[in-house]
């Protein structure tokens, strides 16, 4: 057990944010942490890391614990450059490298009348090279590249003062710090924000594969679907456990509401008729015993709650005014950028037809944003032509909300672009995006990232265009409320172009994706898991093409050996050869990895059979009957793995055999 919080409770301004929180985290822990925009799962995340206090609990870590926190909205302060600060990581591999380069010039120097002090220092040399070994010396160099590598960070970027980087690069830099010091345990606060689609995969897989616990905050649904393998939701002041990621939570979470329903139903109708009783019978003498008996036990039931309402969400729609032609918009040799000669990328060929949903997909800087702006006249086109279809009414949603005014208050800034309707319809309409009340009064600069979205989302919704062109619309919004935004984009009968990192939302909502590059875009028929197994589909193809090169060059190569040696084992025969031995010797590995594991269980078994014999694990003194029921169950399981353990030795020597009757093939 790494960590382990017992009722633990927070409060701001008298107002209690959650409570009784109760939880653990164990050493390979993969924790998703949902819930609702100010739920408190920050601060929780802030508890948990040691830098906030509870109000009320207590929270108890492992002694040697060691934890990594990324605060969503910090970045990495330092005066250092990028490749300084990721060595002083590992400071003490280069003290341990320094002793060694120092012994070395002792030993160089030593005579034949210092043999007793060389061997001391030969002694105390191997010791530090095991250590400089354990601590990955010879490749921490490596490891540093490798990470830098997949947060885009490349060598040209590692003598860049840190103070000078952008405040998504100093995030991002923060995050590959984390990575590289390899904590116990990773408290991440919404680790995919500044991240392209590319680089997100890449953590992933750097994640799913990191050997401490991890507990995380994010709005990635995608993300938290393949990092995560327990989910703890923050609800209404209190948290709730779901197995599973975040859509087994979803799943589990619906069929608990289901069977609380149904419970707290039944008790209700067990306790009407409980109560119809006790009132008919209750005053006749004849059956007064009865009702009291009733009564006693309506007082000693335990009440089912009514299940709780989802918290109050967003409610909106985008329905067109009018349908579009059948062609909406289509370029020729478009080319993005800004004038006079920055090209982001050109060749652009679209052809968008009504009822399409596109997802734009590519690396951060390639232009994705460019040709949105592009395309609803934002910018120039640097080349090429854009010609738009009849009929067609244009929507865009720009991720910065520059075309709101800070100044206005919400309801001045939908209401100035609508002033026919009437302020009662206004408040009404701005109501289901959860402005109500006093909210509708505050300015557009006081608001969050996530309340000026909807602002923008409001209007959009007003507007009734039959062409919504959006720019990274779930930035900024709870889980919750980029659902409601789905389901109102699925239910929207125009065409949809749109920007996004977010794989979950472009997988529910995308049925063609187009990849955009530095030489135009490629068309893909489908959602982003079909985008992806169509790049692997030709990755593969291009690793087939590089291999069947390069057999063609090694069996000219074989061809003219056996001309010029006279052999009679002919190429085709050599490459079956060494097909086969690379397959006998990949399931002898196999084999051995099983061995290995077979007897580590009987050693472990054995060890533990010993303890019980001698009496270590009975603080009684005595052999109890627990003692040998616990005996017989491990030597049963000793005997049926022993037997398994002589499977795989003959299965072991068999592949050996088989093996052996190959030649050696050079």
């Amino acid at each position: 057990m790494l960590l382990q919080t017992q009722n633990v409770t927070r409060r701001f301004g008298g107002e209690e944010l959650f409570s009784g929180i109760t939880f653990e985290i164990k050493e390979d822990a993969r924790i998703g942490l949902v819930g609702r925009n100010g739920a408190g799962k920050s601060t929780l995340l802030k508890i948990l890391a040691d830098l906030e206090a509870p109000d009320e609990g207590r929270v108890m870590r492992r002694k040697d614990l060691t934890i990594g926190f990324l605060d969503q909205h910090g970045g990495l302060e330092s005066d250092q450059t990028i490749w300084e600060e990721m060595l002083e990581i590992f400071t003490p591999v280069l003290n341990i490298e320094k002793k060694m380069r120092a012994i070395e010039q002792k030993m160089a120097e030593a005579t034949p009348t210092t043999e007793h002090d060389f061997d001391a220092l030969l002694s105390e040399y191997n010791k530090l090279q095991e250590e400089f070994d354990r601590r990955n010396g010879y490749g921490y160099q490596s490891e540093i590249k490798m990470v830098l590598h997949g947060f885009k960070f490349y060598e040209e970027d590692y003598e860049k003062p840190i103070a000078h980087l952008s405040g998504g690069q100093k995030t991002r830099l923060s995050l590959a710090k984390l990575l590289l010091e390899k904590r116990d345990l990773l408290i991440l606060d919404e680790p995919t924000n500044h991240l392209d689609i590319e680089t997100l995969s890449w953590l992933e897989s750097y994640l799913m594969n990191y050997r401490g616990a991890l507990v995380i905050v994010s709005h990635d649904r995608y993300f938290l679907d393949k990092i995560t393998t327990e989910t703890y939701e923050i609800s209404y002041g209190e948290m709730h456990y779901f197995r599973g990621n975040y859509s087994g939570y979803l799943d589990e979470k619906a069929a608990r509401i289901e069977k609380q329903q149904k419970d707290y139903e039944k008790q209700q109708k067990e306790i009407a008729a409980m109560e119809d009783f006790i009132a008919r019978n209750l005053v006749r003498a004849s059956t007064t015993r009865r009702a009291q008996s009733r009564r006693k036990q309506l007082e000693k039931m335990e009440r089912i709650e009514k299940p709780k309402g989802d918290e109050r969400s967003a409610f909106f729609s985008f329905s067109p005014t009018r349908e579009s032609g059948n062609v909406v918009v289509q370029t020729k040799d478009l080319a993005i950028g800004y004038p006079p000669e920055t090209v982001l990328s050109r060749a652009i060929d679209l052809d968008i037809r009504k009822g399409d949903v596109i997802a734009l997909i590519g690396p951060n800087g390639i232009g994705k944003s460019t040709l949105l702006k592009t395309l609803v006249g934002y910018i120039d086109p640097l080349a090429g032509e854009i010609e738009y279809g009849t009929k067609v009414d244009l929507g865009y949603y720009e991720q910065e909300q520059e075309e709101l005014t800070p100044s206005k208050s919400v309801l001045n800034e939908v209401w100035d672009e609508h002033p026919l309707m009437n302020e009662e319809s206004i408040r009404t309409f701005l109501g289901s995006f959860l402005f109500s009340g006093d909210d509708v009064e505050k300015t557009v600069s006081s608001l969050s990232g996530g309340e000026r979205a909807r602002v923008s989302l409001a209007k959009l919704a007003l507007n009734h265009d039959n062409f919504l062109v959006l720019d990274e619309p779930t930035n900024h919004l709870d889980i919750d409320s980029k659902e409601v935004l789905e389901n109102s984009l699925i239910d929207f009968e125009g065409t949809l172009l749109f920007v996004s990192h977010d794989r979950y939302f472009i997988n529910r909502l995308a049925n063609k994706v187009i990849e955009i590059g530095p030489e135009g875009t490629i068309l893909y028929l489908g959602d982003y898991d079909y985008y992806l197994h169509k790049k692997e589909e030709a990755y593969e193809q291009q690793l087939a093409q590089e291999e069947e090169m390069n057999e063609n060059v090694n069996r000219s190569k074989e061809a003219e050996k056996e001309a010029e040696s006279g052999s009679s084992t002919t190429w085709a025969e050599r490459k079956d050869i060494k097909r086969e031995t690379r397959r006998l010797r990949r399931e002898i590995e196999e084999v051995e990895k099983l061995i290995a594991e077979s007897e580590e269980f009987l050693e472990n078994t054995t060890t533990s059979m010993n303890q019980i014999s001698h009496g270590e694990t009975n603080t009684g003194g005595e052999f109890s009957e627990e003692d040998n029921k616990k005996l017989n169950d491990l030597s049963r399981a000793f005997d049926q793995e022993n037997a398994v353990l002589e499977e795989y030795l003959e299965k072991w020597a068999t592949l050996q055999e088989e093996l052996e009757q190959y030649p050696e093939i050079d």
